[in-house]
């Protein structure tokens, strides 16, 4: 029998944890400490993720890894040993804590001191987005409750000094707290160094957004919820996927009301026959690329640098675009997914950075309306975009929108060079499935700068940011040419193509993909547990988005 090289291994894992996770949501529940539990993560070590890490590695916690993924999930989910995951919606007039997790946009609910509610409205990838994480902060709390104890099974000095720790933790001086990060660098396996910097991390978002309760506390509670686990079997945390929410698959209900409500509010507008160019990006670099200049009314310099200084003045630029055209629109639908709309038929006498190529047009009649949707999450972009692009129906008339074009501005993962540069997708794969998307882009490299480095070619189309390893990603780089990986594109595309082939829009439609490298997923400390990009990340987003407006602006 021949052998399976790492990558077959790989797409194996993740065929496995797909069919598990769907085969729980048809149950209903599961515990992780148990068989079913156990498979889903057997599949997810044997696929070892970049992301996170020194996962497999016994010895050692994985850090970087769990401060990726407790800050996207909601503070105190450590502590808890009932975890439900529904698509119910209807919590108006409860009693219950909302927690919006600090890097993810999704709903959760604190039900009680042991019990999480999530709220799903984004889809499959939202569901194996909170599994996979869930699986690995039970391997790594297993790790930790591991270290608890010495071989007679008495607890160890170290775990009785984090529990005195834990108690007294805002009460301590600054030579006691260094002598606690140096005994919880024991416990973790990790150099003090690399200990002493996640406990800032984790402490500044503690402290300026309330995104975790600590790193201490968070150590200290998932080894005590394992040994807790152990001693009794009610206390073993438990999983449930409620019956409703295998509603949402495939049913677009979420999406349905987004693209209702938006088309209504183009309506209301008297802006629904106007050509239309939608954009999934970012809430700040249209409105700030298009008002800021004015707003400001800054000395000219050079454009990216005039950004920089601007960006801390979201109020004021906010203030002058909505007397100029702008329009805000809120989600009421639970997708997530903020939306802006700009008509330039009102931005005339707005002055535009020197560094801006922008025309608007002269016909009345031809002035296009920009939708700025924030970004979808996976599977969501197919639903969302599949009921955007169809005719808003009114009073048993159908009408439909004249979109001329579809911009896709993302962030992804780089496969052929290194975190700020560009990558321009002439086709899109979805990892896991026969769909493949070839299309005319209509951005190219040298729409943009010399300075940044535009790499052209497909774009792997993942299934979540933690279900790919080094081998798969080396194999869709030989066997496709993928210059990235990103989790909307394809399904974008599908959505797309369904709308041209269903007479919904124009096949002239312009379709504009363009992606900044905010990681490097095959470069040692460069994945995406390693942090956002910070200032270095602006330069490549502003001429992003500066060229998709030039193409939609051309004068």
């Amino acid at each position: 029998m021949q052998d399976l090289t790492y990558a077959q291994k790989a797409r194996l894992a993740v065929r496995s944890f797909q069919t598990i996770a769907h085969a729980l949501a048809l149950k209903g529940y599961y515990r992780p400490s148990e068989k079913m539990g156990q498979s889903l993560a057997e599949s997810l070590e044997n696929l070892s993720p970049e992301i996170y890490g020194s996962m497999n590695d016994p010895r050692v916690v994985e850090l970087s890894g769990l401060e990726y993924v407790i800050d996207r999930l909601p503070r105190g989910i450590e502590e808890c040993t009932r975890i439900i995951l529904t698509e119910e919606e209807e919590f108006d007039n409860h009693i219950f804590e909302k927690i919006e997790p600090l890097r993810r946009r999704r709903t959760c609910y604190r039900i009680s001191k042991k019990e999480m509610c999530f709220t799903i409205t984004r889809g499959l990838s939202e569901i194996y987005d909170i599994l996979t994480h869930l699986t690995f902060l039970n391997s790594e709390a297993a790790k930790i409750h591991r270290r608890m104890q010495d071989e007679s099974g008495a607890r160890t000095v170290e775990w009785n000094e984090l529990e005195k720790t834990v108690q007294r933790i805002d009460t301590l001086t600054a030579r006691e707290l260094e002598q606690a990060i140096w005994n919880l660098s024991i416990i973790l396996g990790r150099p003090y160094h690399q200990t002493r910097a996640s406990f800032a991390s984790f402490e500044k978002n503690k402290q300026e957004r309330k995104g975790n309760n600590g790193l201490f506390s968070l150590i200290c509670h998932l080894g005590k919820r394992v040994e807790e686990e152990q001693n009794a079997r009610e206390n073993a945390l438990i999983i449930y996927l409620t019956p409703s929410l295998m509603n949402i698959i495939g049913h677009q209900k979420y999406g349905e009301k987004w693209a209702y409500d938006i088309k209504k509010r183009l309506r209301i507008l008297n802006l629904h026959e106007r050509p239309l160019h939608i954009i999934s990006a970012n809430l700040h670099s249209v409105v700030n690329l298009i008002y800021g200049y004015g707003a400001m009314q800054q000395a000219e310099e050079d454009l990216y640098e005039f950004i920089l200084r601007i960006r801390d003045h979201r109020e004021e630029i906010r203030r002058y675009a909505g007397a100029n055209g702008f329009y805000d629109h809120p989600d009421r639908s639970g997708t997530h997914i903020d939306c802006q709309v700009i008509d330039t038929a009102r931005i005339g006498s707005v002055p535009f950075h020197p560094g801006l190529r922008f025309s608007i047009p002269e016909s009345g009649g031809e002035k296009p309306v920009f939708l700025v949707m924030d970004y979808a999450f996976g599977i969501q972009a197919f639903e969302v975009m599949d009921n955007l692009l169809t005719p808003f129906d009114e009073d048993e008339h159908r009408i439909p929108m004249d979109v001329r074009s579809v911009s896709v501005m993302g962030k992804a993962g780089i496969l052929t060079g290194q975190k700020g540069d560009i990558m321009l997708a002439n086709a899109h794969v979805i990892e896991g499935t026969s769909d493949n998307y070839i299309f005319q882009n209509d951005l190219k490299p040298e729409d943009f700068d010399s300075d940044v480095a535009v790499h052209a070619g497909p774009m792997i189309t993942v299934l979540g940011t933690s279900l790919q390893n080094r081998a798969m990603l080396k194999k869709f780089r030989s066997s496709w040419n993928t210059v990235g990986l990103e989790m909307e594109g394809g399904h974008y595309q599908r959505a797309i193509s369904a709308a041209i082939i269903k007479g919904h829009i124009s096949d002239a439609v312009k379709v504009r993909y363009a992606y900044y490298a905010s990681d490097n997923p095959l470069a040692s400390g460069q994945t995406l547990a390693a942090g956002e990009m910070g200032d270095e990340g602006v330069r490549p987003t502003y001429m992003v988005t500066k060229v998709i407006l030039e193409k939609i602006l051309a004068g």
